[in-house]
């Protein structure tokens, strides 16, 4: 059995009003200027938090400028108006975006390192802040995560920033802050955690430890993303999708994702898809290409999703397919990039953009070729 590292926050804590403990945290450490992180469709959420955080003796900042998902300017903008305020602590609360900007804040306040420098694996040489992440969304996992994708103007591509500097001091996972999700952003954020657990369960690097999460947050997601779509004030339905994206988001430090993510981020990084429509989209096709090199993990990820065992692994994983096409389009997935506008014309270079992702790509259990991302492309198409 190989060595798997778990990279993960010293402090998680989980459960429906969770999110006032973090003022109280706060308090307790003698933090006195807090600069929060969100996005104007959230910024309501935000206002409880800095009225317990002010309560308890805190200067509050709220910065809810992280719109869309951030590119690196949005970053650079955070981080000055950061500096202008001078806090010692750090909040991200919102979806994926705002806890990754969040995440640089804290770790490239200090001005030592630009964000240019620190694209890849290890490049972050410490964090000056201390930090906590809230998602409001179920989810990207990035509260848990030791990961900040930014996308590259220069590039037309999204890029990881990977460290252990990025990861939180403390995380709240409280449910109640994706009550008001709407529906459209509950699938595509729902399908991209189910994303997570399904490429850390079929991976080259798959571990035992991290199977655990993969699994559990594969039979939550499938079994709660379309209550939770259809009826958003389902608490139960809720609760076990921030659960299951909880799982997902662990399984990324020690394994991460593969190819889905790795043809997703040219459709984020030049057309501006939602990154979870974007996986959602892909995943199916991606997962038959894969299926020749582990029948067994998909045919159990099949039976995860809730298919029937069929007299074969590759039966039953094919019959995991289908489900994944159909829960897909009851969530409100398009079909189709087509529908997403994205011209055909396109597919060659989006092909050779996603072979440049190769911290995501050596972890899929088949070799992908420009040839074979390209097929995947237009299967999708």
């Amino acid at each position: 059995m190989r060595t798997v590292t778990l990279l993960q926050p010293p402090k998680i804590v989980f459960g429906q009003g969770c999110a006032t403990q973090c003022a109280e945290d706060i308090a307790a450490l003698g933090l006195r200027r807090v600069f929060i992180v969100t996005s104007p469709p959230i910024v309501a959420l935000a206002e409880p938090l800095a009225g317990a955080l002010r309560e308890g003796g805190a200067s509050v900042t709220i910065y809810a400028e992280i719109a869309t998902e951030p590119e690196t300017s949005t970053f650079e903008a955070a981080v000055e108006a950061a500096r202008r305020v001078e806090p010692d602590a750090v909040i991200g609360l919102g979806g994926g975006s705002a806890m990754d900007v969040a995440k640089l804040i804290a770790a490239l306040y200090d001005g030592r390192q630009s964000v240019q420098e620190v694209f890849g694996i290890g490049q972050v040489a410490s964090r000056a802040l201390y930090l906590a992440c809230l998602p409001t969304t179920a989810g990207t996992g990035s509260e848990v995560s030791p990961i900040a994708i930014l996308l590259d103007e220069a590039q037309l591509l999204k890029r990881g920033i990977v460290s252990p500097h990025l990861v939180a001091d403390a995380v709240y996972v409280d449910p109640m802050l994706t009550m008001s999700l709407p529906p459209a952003v509950t699938a595509a954020t729902g399908l991209d955690a189910l994303t997570h657990c399904i490429e850390a369960y079929a991976n080259r690097f798959a571990h035992p430890t991290v199977d655990l999460y993969a699994r559990q947050g594969i039979q939550l997601i499938a079994a709660n993303v379309l209550r939770a779509v259809e009826h958003g004030k389902d608490v139960e339905a809720r609760a076990n999708m921030a659960l299951g994206s909880l799982y997902g988001g662990l399984c990324l430090a020690p394994v991460n994702t593969a190819a889905v993510h790795a043809l997703a981020y040219p459709l984020g990084g030049e057309f501006h898809v939602a990154h979870g429509v974007s996986n959602a989209i892909l995943l199916p096709h991606v997962l038959r290409f894969n299926l020749p090199a582990a029948p067994r993990r998909y045919a159990e990820i099949a039976l995860a999703l809730g298919v029937g065992p069929a007299s074969s692994d590759q039966e039953t994983a094919e019959r995991g397919l289908d489900r994944l096409f159909e829960l897909c389009r009851q969530c409100g997935i398009p079909g189709s990039m087509a529908e997403l506008g994205v011209p055909e014309g396109a597919i060659p270079r989006m092909a050779e953009a996603a072979m440049k992702v190769t911290r995501l790509l050596k972890n899929n259990p088949r070799e992908l070729t420009a040839a074979d991302a390209e097929a995947i492309y237009r299967a999708a198409y």
